[in-house]
């Protein structure tokens, strides 16, 4: 959540960075405040809080983007300015050589049979995921694409010359499946015209002839297909014999010779399985029937033909070689492991492994002995490690009996005798996942506030069977918000934990999630934290995306549907506002494409008629999250004041 904001509402003249309140003179200027940003309710940010967070807000993170071509050294993206760029690591532990200087956050990768300087990068304005694809050659990078529309980059040729992308340049709603050359800008060839669909490339054959497509409908529901590069033949890939009416399809790779394909597909179980699909007689054979979880990565290494893959365990990442047809499980600590990629030789296989006590860095393995190889050292802004809290499983019962699963973060001296406040930290999605990863935020409220971190994975979470997944899909969206009232009990019978005093935060679906508990569990929850979340399903659906609509409506339900609409009109947090009385802070970026800024625009003057404190923190140059460390900054700091204030009574 590896998880980038509609049109800006302009303020005139001196005012333009001032909140309404501020340019009436009701509340003084922060100096601290970044210029984009625009507040109201927030109070001036204190230097000590400022100053408490600075070690924890320069803790850095370095995620693995490729090998170098001729095999000496990495690619890695890792951020010293305010936004992350692309970096070199020539050796383990080596300095890390600044590659790219773009204003915005980017992400790309080594381009394969090309001079080591090359590489190829996707990146977007201001959070507005209209992704743009570049080729850098020593420093100066050039446009290969349109400039304007949204464009995700694919898979590339092994010479380099090539690269699959979907673009919709033809219309808002359609990315047609495209084909890029890297030397010859502005060329884009289409090779499969979309209607209405959701298709993306998720490799190409060894000989760069074939594709491999996978159509998106829902995250239970997915179609595999080949795409013939030259004639544009399209054949759908036949499912398994005596499969269920929806199938979902995640990774799908090449096999080294082309005339096989790796897949994880769901057809023969709850989760993800790992089959090998014969592409002449599109026969399927099973290779992890013995693995009880999901198969995320693939990768196949294009020379001696092995695999590679991982599990997502509980949420917890496990690592896998296969020895002929059997996996044979490769031994790495508590952590969410990315990014596979065989080095040019073979030899070895780099990933980013991100572990809850420390943040995610680049690794090798050894494929021979398994041995693991450290390449980045990612700062901790000065803090001690050895302080850092590691999470402890946790399940409850829910309202229905179904167990939820979660994890828990315990602050050093919670006790019967000393019982601590709550954070309750919501993932959005709703189809994601809380995974153990390393968040400075929690370390800093368990470390430095006392207050325990919880991250349940609510009914409709991924990662536990696709049966979990489809609990809380359409009418049964509540279903969920009802698993934090159990939570809410299981907290009760904590000793150690205090459920007089508990706050709830989410981002995206997970702000729904906060606004519907607080509209649900008015008397048990004393503040909620909204992050570009969704106040209504019927306006969100009404003006999201056009590309991406239909695919929420999959999950949602479609709000055209008058029987759906009677539902959103009963569940709406716009609908049930006037029952909120815990302080709340909503935080968007004005340029989200996902979930329009018109939501916080509802929401937060609702709210704040009920008489309760209501804080809003708007940024002109965001979207779907907050990419720039200073905005980053400014709203950490504000969610700190937020917590003390109406957390822990921490009042001036």
């Amino acid at each position: 959540m590896p998880s980038r904001c509609c049109a800006g509402l302009a303020l005139f003249g001196l005012c333009a960075s001032l909140s309404p309140a501020e340019s009436f003179g009701a509340e003084p200027v922060d100096p601290s405040r970044p210029a984009a940003i625009a507040t109201e309710g927030v109070p001036v940010i204190p230097a000590e809080v400022r100053s408490g967070l600075k070690p924890y807000n320069d803790s850095r993170a370095a995620s693995f983007q490729g090998w170098s071509p001729d095999g000496r050294g990495v690619l890695i993206r890792t951020r010293f300015g305010n936004v992350a760029q692309l970096h070199r690591v020539y050796e383990p532990g080596g300095r890390r050589e600044q590659v790219t200087f773009f204003d915005e956050p980017v992400s790309g990768r080594p381009l394969p049979g090309q001079p080591v300087e090359t590489l190829l990068i996707e990146s977007s304005a201001g959070g507005n995921e209209n992704y743009q694809v570049y080729r850098q050659i020593r420093g100066r990078a050039e446009l290969l694409t349109d400039g304007t529309s949204r464009n995700l980059l694919g898979p590339v040729s092994r010479d380099g010359s090539r690269f699959l992308l979907t673009s919709n340049r033809r219309n808002p709603r359609d990315a047609d499946v495209c084909l890029g050359f890297t030397g010859e800008p502005g060329r884009i060839d289409v090779l499969k015209e979309v209607d209405n669909e959701t298709w993306f490339p998720t490799d190409l054959s060894p000989d760069g002839t074939r594709a491999l497509l996978r159509r998106y409908v829902s995250i239970n529901e997915s179609h595999p297909a080949l795409l013939d590069l030259a004639t544009r033949r399209f054949e759908p890939l036949s499912l398994p014999e005596g499969s269920p009416g929806k199938v979902a399809f995640g990774q799908m790779k090449f096999s080294a010779d082309g005339r096989s394909a790796y897949v994880a597909c769901d057809a023969a179980s709850e989760f993800l399985q790992l089959a090998r699909v014969d592409l002449d007689l599109f026969q399927y054979t099973w290779l992890s029937r013995e693995i009880p979880w999901n198969v995320e990565e693939i990768e196949v290494d294009p020379e001696t033909g092995r695999v590679a893959f991982t599990v997502n365990a509980d949420g917890a990442g496990e690592l896998y070689l296969l020895d002929g047809d059997r996996p044979r499980k490769v031994e790495t600590p508590l952590a969410v492991i990315s990014g596979l990629a065989f080095s040019p030789d073979g030899a070895q296989l780099g990933m980013t492994l991100s572990r809850p006590v420390a943040p995610p860095d680049v690794y090798s393995m050894a494929v021979k002995s398994g041995k693991l190889t450290r390449w980045t050292f990612s700062e901790v802004g000065g803090l001690d490690p050895e302080t850092f809290v590691e999470p402890r499983r946790i399940a409850f019962d829910s309202f229905d009996g179904r167990s939820i699963p979660g994890y828990r973060f315990l602050p050093p001296g919670a006790s019967a005798e000393r019982p601590v406040p709550v954070f309750i930290g919501i993932h959005g999605g709703p189809e994601s996942q809380y995974r153990p990863e390393f968040s400075p935020f929690d370390q800093y409220l368990l470390n430095e506030l006392g207050i325990a971190v919880i991250r349940p994975n609510v009914r409709g979470s991924n990662g536990y069977g696709k049966t979990y997944l489809q609990l809380d899909n359409g009418p049964l969206r509540e279903d969920s918000v009802r698993d934090i009232g159990a939570l809410l009990d299981w907290i009760a019978g904590q000793p150690e934990l205090d459920s007089s005093r508990v706050a709830v935060y989410g981002g995206s679906y997970g702000g729904y999630m906060v606004l519907a508990s607080l509209t649900h569990f008015p008397d048990r929850i004393r503040a909620g934290i909204d992050v570009v979340g969704i106040a209504s399903f019927t306006t969100f659906l009404e003006n999201t995306s056009p590309y991406r609509r239909d695919l929420r409506r999959a999950e949602y339900g479609d709000e055209r549907d008058p029987e759906m609409r009677k539902v959103f009109e009963r569940i709406n947090p716009t609908q049930n506002a006037h029952k909120i009385r815990s302080a709340l802070l909503v935080a968007h970026g004005r340029n989200d494409p996902r979930v329009p800024f018109s939501e916080a625009e509802q929401i937060a003057p609702i709210v704040r008629r009920n008489g309760v404190d209501v804080w809003t923190v708007y940024a002109d140059n965001e979207g779907h999250g907050f990419a720039k460390q200073d905005n980053r900054e400014y709203l950490t700091a504000a969610q700190v004041l937020f917590l003390r204030r109406f957390l822990l009574d921490d009042r001036p």
